[in-house]
């Protein structure tokens, strides 16, 4: 097998070899061929065949092929004629680039035997190309001072035809200054020169544009051309000129700097550098002129450099060179002459002298209110001046002497109508045209108290709904002040009427702030109907202002009574039993059912109907009764009611009448009823057994004391069950921790102190009260209040962190067993703070909104330490700390404001340019949310002169000018703090000494207390929750006053607490809670 394979592989190198050397044989002839290029598809070069001598018939079955040269196939056989053809166009300029012969060699194969041939085809050149230039477009720069004669190269035109047919001359359009010279390479290229046959002139003709033609010298001929641009470069030969040789021109003296007196214009009829002209004075103008006016070297424009005063010049003269930038300038000149025209050129001026404000409204007619001068430094016309002010003021001018003028009050002011003038004085001089100045002053005015509290109505109907609640508020009576301060704060109380020995003060009661109209009692619109009463507003100015409002009360009608049978008569609840015959006649009367009801109107309007009836069939009902039975019982109320006057006690002198009734001895049981009573000293003397109907003393009564409770009856409700009070009542938690923001409303609800009783009933009831504990004299029930049936704790008044941050006490909760058992639980209160208080700036001292004015010598050094803004805030911790910051600064790069200390140092030294007065506006803001600020204006001055370096204050902190007025102002404050401290702790160790026995007519209750008519207490806030005091008496808490208000009853004595309150941001010693007794 293997010696099989190994013949086969040798029999066929031997037939490649003995091929190969074949094909050597037979390649050995060339044949021939010329052919012009650019022949069409498909034309017929030679019949191959027979030039090789080759059988045409043999041809496809020799398989004769052509080689491709370069991937293209341009010639082909016909294997059917033999004949040589072009199969694609022949282009001898892609062939056969930049040569002078073009051939193209061809392989001819044929097999059976193979046979090679070689061909050579020889492609001639046609004139199928024009010439054409490597640049459409040629720009030349040629100065209008080349000479004549001067040559410059072109750029050739290009074909790509050989021989004849390439480029063989070149034309130029026609020109006068233009002319070519054509050459001929060594190649045998035709190439050209521009030649400039005559000189230019840029300002005659500035580009020229020309043709250049390239022909070839085929048949036909073919040309390119060319566009030649010559640009005409400028020399400097044109000297600038003005528009005019001499100007003559007229300006306003006092015409503002800079103003624009002419623009000069020179024009140079060259170009670029050669035509810019640059204008100067020349050396006739002098220096007086040149310095008065100002010659811009570009624009030529003339302005005015210093002012210009006709007294001073009136002409000037100047003469103005303008100048080329050539290489070799070129200049020309021309003469100004400017006049100068005379002006009213000096405005008047005023002087306030003298003024006065703020001022009262009720200010005197004629009085003087300011001192004005006038002045103008004018003369003739234009130095008379004239003052005036606004027509619409209440002001008029009034000529004291030579150009001195008052200012006095023409009619009458009203600070309400307009609150303040700003006051303008006009002064104009008599010139043509007229200048004038003006000086603008506000005029404050002060309030006095000349308008009297107004209502919105004159007389107010206000409808009451019977049954109302004690204390419920009936209306909203406010007036209206249009003063200020003190003049503006009104009290409302209402002027006593008598009704049947009854004070309206006993029914209602008013808000002395507010106007606020409560209820004192619940009405009966059965016994009373309407009330009419005078309510007043007064103001706190001096003399005080006052009207008054009538006030129309309206008992409003309810159904609230039950229509009760009085006939036929019966026991409560019993049957009437009633006989009749048998033998009665249909539509006899046989009964009669009478019922009244005291209601009214609409309301006692009875009918009648069966409810039940054994025989629907046998009795009727008639639906309405007569009125004589309403009558009958309308005589028998009259008649009770005379009766029970007659028999109506007198007034006992030992307990004098008040608004409350009803007397109750230790453990008495009164009927059985709602016991009611608003006042929380009450409950902690009392237990209101409101289930038995008892009142039980709680605790040691003082002797000869009286206290009152009204009661309303009211149904038993469910049926008893006894109960031991076996079990411990508790609190959810043995202590109890309250938040409370300060400056809260005083009535606010702190928090509800629930205990639980898991007993029954009346072992079940709870009632809560606060175990009492003074601090510094202040009774914990002066501060706050539990509500004693819900354990509801309420706040008293209105708490300041900064003066009490806690308290801490204990409320007891007792059942109402017997013995009754009771539970304390630890209050702790907890003040928490508000940011309520504003920083305050205390250095650099001020008055209140004024400028501090400052002085630092120009020469101060650069960090050097100018003044320092100190602020406090009477907060604490976070609310308290302050920042600084610049809210206005004249020059931010010259002053630096450390944010924590308040440091104002400089950050560079002053120079020169700097203002001499710099004003700096800072800011302090402390941390609280929402912030709070104060800011200070700090004015600058610079000087010259010698002043203590300000670097030095940090040496000797207490010397500084700065500090001189707030030394003298705190030791006049710590002067005075310590006088009234020391005759605060003489006047109260009198007091004490002096302190009257209890009167056993008058036995002391919860109150403190008592003031004598318009006594004056210290500063403090008066606590009441009692709305019959506000009846008697008026608390001034802005003045710290007691007034009786109306009336008081022989030997009573009323109690009031006073509760002492901050006056301010300086920390004052607080004085205990005040106690005033009054005796009437």
């Amino acid at each position: 097998m293997e010696l099989h394979i190994d013949a086969q592989a040798w029999r066929w190198y031997v037939s490649v070899f003995l091929m190969y050397f074949a094909v050597l044989n037979t390649i050995s002839a060339v044949t021939h061929y010329s052919i012009p290029e650019e022949l069409k598809e498909g034309s017929v070069v030679a019949n191959l065949a027979a030039d090789l001598g080759l059988d045409v018939k043999t041809l496809s079955k020799r398989k004769m092929r052509l080689d491709v040269i370069a991937n293209k196939k341009y010639l082909d056989v016909n294997k059917e004629t033999g004949e040589l053809y072009v199969v694609e166009k022949i282009d001898r300029e892609y062939l056969c680039i930049s040569k002078t012969t073009c051939f193209l060699k061809l392989d001819a194969t044929i097999e059976n035997p193979i046979r090679m041939f070689n061909i050579e085809l020889e492609v001639l050149d046609i004139n199928d190309n024009a010439p054409n230039f490597r640049r459409d477009t040629m720009h030349l720069d040629i100065s209008e001072s080349t000479p004549a004669g001067e040559r410059f190269s072109l750029t050739n035109a290009v074909d790509p035809d050989i021989g004849t047919n390439s480029i063989k001359t070149y034309y130029l359009s026609e020109s006068d200054h233009f002319n070519i010279e054509i050459q001929t390479g060594r190649d045998g290229s035709k190439f050209t020169n521009l030649i400039l046959k005559q000189a230019l002139d840029r300002e005659d003709q500035a580009i020229h544009d020309l043709i250049l033609t390239a022909v070839d010298g085929g048949i036909p001929t073919r040309s390119g051309t060319a566009s030649i641009i010559i640009r005409v470069l400028d020399t400097n030969d044109n000297a600038p000129q003005f528009d005019k040789e001499s100007y003559t021109i007229e300006i306003v003296e006092n015409s503002p700097i800079g103003s624009l007196v002419v623009k000069l214009n020179a024009t140079d009829l060259d170009e670029g550098t050669n035509s810019d002209v640059v204008y100067s004075y020349s050396l006739y103008t002098s220096e007086k002129t040149q310095e008065t006016f100002s010659l811009h070297a570009i624009t030529g424009e003339i302005t005015i450099k210093e002012i210009i005063n006709y007294e001073d010049f009136r002409i000037y003269d100047m003469e103005v060179i303008a100048t080329d930038k050539g290489a070799n300038p070129l200049s020309g000149q021309c003469k100004l002459t400017i006049l100068v025209t005379d002006m009213n050129d000096n405005h008047p001026e005023i002087s306030i002298k003298s003024f006065q404000s703020p001022i009262k409204e009720n200010v005197a007619l004629d009085t003087v209110i300011a001192v004005v001068s006038i002045g103008d430094k004018d003369s003739g016309k234009n130095g008379e001046v004239d003052l005036h002010i606004p027509n619409n003021l209440p002001f008029a001018l009034r000529e004291s002497s030579d150009n001195f003028y008052e200012l006095v009050v023409s009619e009458p002011l009203d600070r309400e109508k307009v609150p303040e003038y700003d006051i303008t004085f006009t002064v104009t001089d008599r010139g043509s045209p007229p200048l004038s100045e003006n000086e603008t002053m506000t005029l404050e005015l002060l309030d006095v108290n000349d308008n009297i509290p107004l209502f919105p109505q004159s007389f107010y109907t206000i409808p009451v709904t019977e049954n109302n609640a004690p204390g419920a508020l009936l209306s909203s009576l406010t007036a209206f002040d249009p003063d200020l301060h003190e003049n503006q704060y009104l009290v409302y109380f209402i002027i006593e009427k008598g009704i049947v020995n009854t004070s309206m003060s006993m029914l209602f009661s008013i808000n002395p702030e507010n106007g606020n109209l409560y209820a004192l009692k619940t009405f009966d619109y059965e016994i009373e109907k309407e009330f009419l009463f005078h309510i007043e507003a007064r103001d706190s100015g001096v003399p005080p202002l006052s009207s008054n409002v009538t006030v129309n009360i309206i008992i409003v009608d309810q159904n609230d009574n039950t229509p009760v049978i009085v006939s036929p008569w019966r026991a409560q609840g019993s049957v009437v039993e009633e006989k009749i015959p048998r033998s009665t006649d249909k539509g006899s009367l046989v009964s009669k059912v009478i019922a009244i009801d005291t209601d009214s109107v609409q309301n006692s309007r009875i009918t009648y109907q069966f409810l039940q009836v054994t025989d629907a069939t046998l009795f009727s009902l008639d639906l309405v009764i007569g009125l004589g039975s309403v009558s009958f019982l309308l005589l028998i109320t009259i008649l009770v009611t005379c009766v029970l006057k007659c028999q109506k006690p007198k007034p006992s002198k030992a307990a004098p009448p008040c608004r409350n009734s009803v007397i109750s001895e230790r453990n008495s049981t009164i009927a059985d009823s709602t016991l009611v009573s608003n006042d929380a000293y009450w409950y902690s003397m009392f237990l209101a057994e409101t289930r038995k109907g008892k009142l039980v003393v709680r605790q040691p009564v003082p002797k000869g004391s009286r206290y009152i409770v009204s009661s309303i009856p009211r149904s038993t409700g469910l049926t008893e069950t006894s109960d031991s009070a076996a079990s411990t009542l508790q609190f959810p938690q043995s202590f109890y921790t309250i938040p409370v923001t300060e400056n809260n409303a005083p009535g606010a609800l702190l928090s509800s102190l629930t205990a639980f009783d898991p007993d029954l009933h009346e072992n079940q009831y709870l009632v809560y009260f606060i175990i009492e504990k003074e601090i510094v004299n202040t009774s914990m029930s002066m501060l706050f209040s539990i509500n004693p049936e819900n354990g509801n704790l309420y706040a008293l008044k209105t708490f300041d962190y900064e003066i009490e941050k806690e308290f801490i006490f204990h409320i007891e909760a007792r059942d109402s067993g017997v013995p009754p058992l009771s539970s304390n639980v630890t209050v702790h209160i907890v003040i928490m703070d508000q940011n309520d208080n504003t920083p305050v700036i205390v250095s650099p001292w001020r008055a209140h909104g004024s400028v501090v004015e400052e002085k630092i010598p120009r020469s101060t050094d650069k960090g050097s330490l100018v003044s320092k803004v100190i602020a406090i805030d009477t907060d604490s911790v976070q609310n308290s700390r302050i920042t600084y910051q610049f809210l206005q600064v004249t020059d931010s790069t010259l002053f630096s404001l450390d944010q924590y200390n308040g440091e104002i140092r400089t950050m560079r030294i002053f120079s020169y340019r700097d203002p001499r007065h710099q004003r700096l506006v800072v800011i302090a803001k402390d941390n609280g949310e929402p912030a709070l600020s104060a800011t200070v204006t700090i004015k600058f001055s610079t000087v010259e002169t010698a002043v203590k370096a300000y670097s030095d204050m940090t040496e000797v902190p207490l010397e500084y000018d700065i500090f001189s007025d707030l030394n003298l102002y705190l030791v006049i404050g710590l002067g005075s703090v310590s006088f009234l401290l020391l005759i605060t702790i003489l006047v109260t160790c009198v007091l004490k000494c002096q302190k009257p026995n209890p009167s056993k007519a008058a036995p002391p209750c919860r109150n403190s207390v008592i003031s004598e008519r318009n006594s004056t207490i210290a500063d403090s806030t008066l606590v009441s929750n009692d709305a019959y005091w506000y009846s008697l008496f008026l608390a001034e808490t802005r003045k710290g006053k007691l007034v009786v208000r109306q009336p008081v009853p022989k030997g009573s004595r009323y109690i009031v607490s006073s509760i002492p309150r901050s006056t301010g941001l300086t920390e004052t010693s607080d004085s205990a809670a005040s106690t005033l007794q009054t005796q009437f």
